[in-house]
């Protein structure tokens, strides 16, 4: 079929499609004007999306704006909300709504509850795309009362958003305010161990020096221990000399018995008596008085001679025994200063640990007191990120039914129709409209036509006109 039969059947269906078309559009009017009127109010808020929080700090992606702006109309049009607006405008006491409520739902359930899920059947909103702008529209049959519920129900989302950044911080407030009170019992537990054991040990934060003192004392202990040491070795070599040379009777030969002043004088008396007595023993018998007054004095010098080196002698033994002792006394202090530095150190690092403690406990506790802060302040702030831009005011013309939008769309759909109940006739009942018909579709030659009515003969023409220039 090809556009000149197309229009030829319309042509000759015309009364079919313009009875459709009629009516349709007037069954649309009538039915338009006969629709109770409903008005819309609406009115728009700014959601004031910040990147930052100004008390708590933390940043939001801009990333999450198209998440944050959907949720925010999820809020609006949620129970929570309508609920709020219920309450605002006292609907749960109308008599006639309460009638109402009665007859739909037999009593059951809560008027709140049934009132909330009917007002969000005629809210509409719509966030803007470009901007932070959410529109809220409530349709009702009332235009004052459609404004006052739109201005409603923006109110109940600012109080309710409110609420939802509010009601968390108060409950993580009361739950920081636990935290903080096991804290501060934590932080004067280790106070107390801190103090407790600096009182047990002496080790007061004024004697924080005292290690290092009694570290100088061992190192200075150590260092006379070396000396007593050697001290000690120098008087063992000679007395295991002397007692050497005793074994061997050469006392005498020793060097601290040569060196000896006293005795080097005593053996030069000795020698002078010996030679004394030597001349005396060539003048006198050995019973003379002078032989033995020289004889005397001889013994006398070796006497005090042999009891010099005695006590030379004895000297060097009694100084190898001190020294000796001496080092042993100070191998005991030097163990004694080394158990005692270990146990101040013992106590240093017990200090240190429960100090360490104590700060980490009191670090934990000041961290959590600013937290506290931060949450205590944002769970008193009254303030939020949504503000009204412009309110609803009772709308003056109703927004449905829209008449021309219906009528409009009434022939639109009326011409379709009209052109669809044609196309149907036409199939029922088809004819021959053109000589195309007879060509095209029985594949017979057309060898003549009977002249037609003026204006289908005048559009046949045209069509065959235009036919044959698409031909050419």
């Amino acid at each position: 079929m090809n556009f000149s039969q197309l229009i030829l059947i319309l042509l000759a269906r015309k009364r079919i499609i313009l009875f459709t078309l009629f009516i349709t559009v007037a069954t649309t009017a009538v039915v338009s004007f006969l629709m109770p009127k409903t008005y819309t109010g609406s009115t728009s808020v700014v959601v004031d999306f910040k990147g930052t929080d100004p008390i708590t700090g933390m940043v939001m992606p801009a990333t999450l704006l198209p998440g944050y702006m959907a949720t925010q109309v999820d809020i609006i049009s949620s129970h929570n909300v309508a609920l709020k607006v219920v309450e605002r405008l006292k609907l749960d006491k109308e008599p006639a709504i309460i009638e109402k409520f009665n007859e739909s739902t037999e009593g059951k359930g809560e008027i709140r509850d049934w009132l909330a899920d009917s007002l969000l059947k005629d809210l509409d909103i719509k966030p803007s795309r470009e901007s932070n702008v959410i529109v809220v529209s409530y349709s009702g049959s009332d235009p004052q009362f459609a404004a006052e519920m739109a201005n409603a129900f923006v109110w109940a989302y600012i109080q309710t958003n409110l609420e939802l950044k509010v009601e968390p911080a108060r409950q993580q407030s009361a739950w920081f305010d636990e935290q903080l009170k096991s804290l501060r019992s934590k932080v004067e537990e280790a106070q107390k161990r801190l103090s407790d054991y600096q009182k047990q040990t002496g080790m007061m934060p004024m004697m924080e020096g005292r290690l290092d003192v009694e570290n100088a004392r061992l190192s200075e202990l150590s260092s006379q221990l070396v000396v007593a040491q050697a001290q000690t070795y120098d008087s063992l070599t000679r007395q295991r000399q002397l007692s050497s040379a005793h074994a061997k009777g050469k006392l005498g030969e020793l060097p601290e018995i040569i060196n000896n002043s006293l005795i080097q004088n005593m053996k030069a008396e000795l020698t002078r008596a010996e030679g004394k007595l030597a001349e005396v023993s060539k003048r006198v018998d050995r019973n003379h008085p002078q032989y033995i007054s020289a004889q005397s004095d001889v013994q006398n010098l070796q006497q005090k001679i042999a009891a010099e080196i005695q006590t030379a002698r004895g000297s060097i033994e009694n100084a190898a025994s001190q020294a000796q002792q001496r080092e042993n006394e100070l191998k005991k202090a030097l163990a004694e200063q080394k158990a005692h530095v270990i146990e101040l150190k013992q106590q240093h690092d017990r200090i240190d640990l429960l100090t360490q403690e104590m700060n980490s406990a009191q670090a934990a506790l000041d961290t959590t007191t600013q937290r506290a802060n931060l949450i205590r302040l944002e769970s008193q702030r009254n303030l939020t990120d949504i503000a009204v831009l412009n309110p609803a005011i009772p709308p003056i013309k109703h927004s449905k039914p829209k008449i021309v939008l219906n009528i409009a769309m009434a022939i639109f759909l009326g011409s379709i129709m009209g052109m669809g109940f044609g196309f149907m006739s036409e199939m029922r009942d088809r004819r021959v409209r053109s000589p195309s018909d007879i060509t095209e579709e029985m594949g017979l030659p057309v060898l003549g036509v009977i002249a037609a009515a003026p204006a289908i003969e005048k559009s046949f023409r045209f069509f065959r006109r235009k036919k044959q220039k698409s031909l050419i």
